[in-house]
């Protein structure tokens, strides 16, 4: 797919979007003035019936878990999409190396001191992405903003190497295996709840003991497989963006 072909498909397809927003926009009520019981009677029963004290992740992955599940699946769809506009065309793999790696070599590197800085920071945000995810159901945050920060560590590596170590660390096959478990997983924990008689999604743990890590019932379990499948999807993207960036520099100077 050319470039021209893609601006003309964004321009179409932004325009469309930019009029959707506009039209939801206009049905927004004014500030502070909330209109319906929906919040208050979630904020008042959540911690009750649910044992957490992060109302957001309560509608996400209880009270509401089906649209979390339809979300997730637009974000696989939306890595298939970029993935595939982004693929190597015919005639595009010249500038391979003999390991059929792309090389960067001759792409400038940040400075010492970014470099530096951006190694030590891979284990922290590691840490910090992870307790966003496991702590989803007491704090804000969750799967899908601790997915994202767990994926921020790979391109950091990047940034303090160049691509061939990125994609040591983000082995594709891994990438691949991850992104699968974790909506696999999500779909799994759902039919738990039919196969004991109840509803899809419906929470088949213990609740626990409201405050604690171990509390929520299937809450906690849905984040984690979420963040996985948000942080390996996030990964995805900067592989494609990465390796297509260089390829085409290389092509022009080529």
């Amino acid at each position: 797919m050319t470039i021209t072909t893609r601006k003309r498909l964004f321009v179409m397809f932004g325009a469309a979007l930019l009029a959707i927003f506009m039209l939801a926009v206009r049905e927004l009520p004014e500030f502070g003035h909330y209109r319906g019981p929906y919040g208050d009677v979630l904020n008042r029963e959540t911690v009750y019936e649910r044992h957490v004290t992060d109302v957001v992740s309560a509608v996400n992955f209880d009270w509401r878990g089906i649209d979390t599940l339809g979300e997730e699946s637009i974000l696989f769809l939306s890595v298939v999409g970029t993935i595939v506009l982004l693929r190597t065309g015919d005639g595009e793999t010249e500038h391979k190396d003999e390991q059929g790696t792309t090389s960067n070599d001759d792409i400038p590197l940040p400075s010492e001191a970014t470099r530096v800085a951006s190694l030590g920071l891979v284990g922290p945000l590691v840490v910090f992405g992870l307790y966003i995810v496991t702590h989803g159901h007491l704090t804000p945050g969750g799967g899908f903003q601790g997915g994202v920060v767990l994926a921020t560590a790979p391109l950091l590596v990047y940034v303090a190497g160049d691509l061939k170590t990125f994609k040591r660390i983000a082995n594709h096959e891994f990438v691949e295996i991850t992104e699968a478990l974790g909506i696999g997983g999500y779909l799994s924990s759902g039919f738990l709840g039919m196969v004991l008689g109840s509803a899809y999604l419906r929470n088949v743990l213990p609740l626990g003991t409201t405050g604690h890590l171990f509390s929520g019932g299937t809450i906690l379990v849905l984040n984690v497989f979420t963040g996985a499948a948000v942080a390996a999807g996030m990964v995805s993207i900067l592989y494609a963006f990465l390796e297509h960036t260089i390829e085409v520099r290389l092509r022009r100077k080529g």
